[in-house]
């Protein structure tokens, strides 16, 4: 990717921003789309601290939608409805359907590395623009963000928030006959004090989602919440041709 088009997908996303939070200048935008490994050779601030704040401010608001949302939810379904909503494979997929992967300035290595479609570099992006529209607008911006990042997997946070993920995927699996899932760690990478790992859950021999977490119980969790979301396994199909009649 050349530098004209990291600053047109830049230019495209600011466009989107502002127009979900309103007019003004984000003065911390290019930070919250910059990656430790473009920072590292260039000697420019990261979007890391950025992503640190944005986590707490994304789950305040995710937890204000919520209480506004369900009213009849005990703490319990509100505690893992929000952990559905705020957890990476759900900010990564707002990420996708906005193109932010396109706008983040990576280190040569990681775009070697095919990084920018990763889902914690892009969830950690989408917690850094949260992060600097908050300090730009308040919260009163960062909830008109938040609440677009939130839309769409809010409409099965309610499902999601009566059972824990892999409770619920095992129960669907074996509703049907089929193995209980079960858990595989791809990968891990990034420091040893703050690891990501990849988990891909199998039904059989047969990947049913893959997620990412910053311990291995929460990428299961997102694992299983891929393969809930995911459109189910086509059933075979009896051949309708007969034997061959010469």
């Amino acid at each position: 990717m050349s530098e004209e088009d990291l600053e047109d997908a830049r230019a495209r996303v600011l466009a989107r921003v502002v127009a979900l939070v309103g007019e003004g200048e984000l003065p911390r935008f290019v930070e919250a789309l910059t990656h430790p490994s473009f920072a590292n050779e260039s000697a420019s601030p990261d979007n890391q601290r950025l992503e640190f704040l944005g986590d707490a401010v994304l789950g305040l608001c995710v937890s204000e939608l919520l209480i506004r949302a369900k009213p009849d939810a005990d703490e319990g379904a509100l505690t893992r409805m929000r952990a559905a909503l705020v957890n990476a494979e759900a900010l990564a997929q707002w990420a996708r359907v906005e193109r932010i992967g396109a706008a983040i300035a990576l280190g040569r290595g990681a775009r070697a590395g095919g990084e920018r479609q990763q889902t914690n570099v892009l969830a950690d992006a989408v917690e850094a623009l949260v992060a600097c529209v908050y300090e730009a607008r308040g919260i009163e911006g960062a909830r008109k963000l938040v609440e677009s990042v939130v839309r769409e997997p809010m409409r099965s946070a309610e499902r999601l928030g009566t059972r824990d993920p892999k409770s619920l995927l095992q129960e669907r699996v074996q509703g049907v006959g089929q193995q209980a899932p079960t858990y595989r760690v791809r990968g891990m990478r990034g420091p040893q004090h703050d690891p990501t790992f990849e988990v891909e859950v199998l039904v059989g021999d047969e990947v049913r989602g893959v997620g990412e977490g910053r311990s291995k119980r929460l990428a299961e969790r997102a694992a299983a919440l891929s393969a809930l979301n995911a459109p189910p396994p086509e059933e075979p199909t009896a051949s309708s041709t007969g034997p061959d009649e010469g």
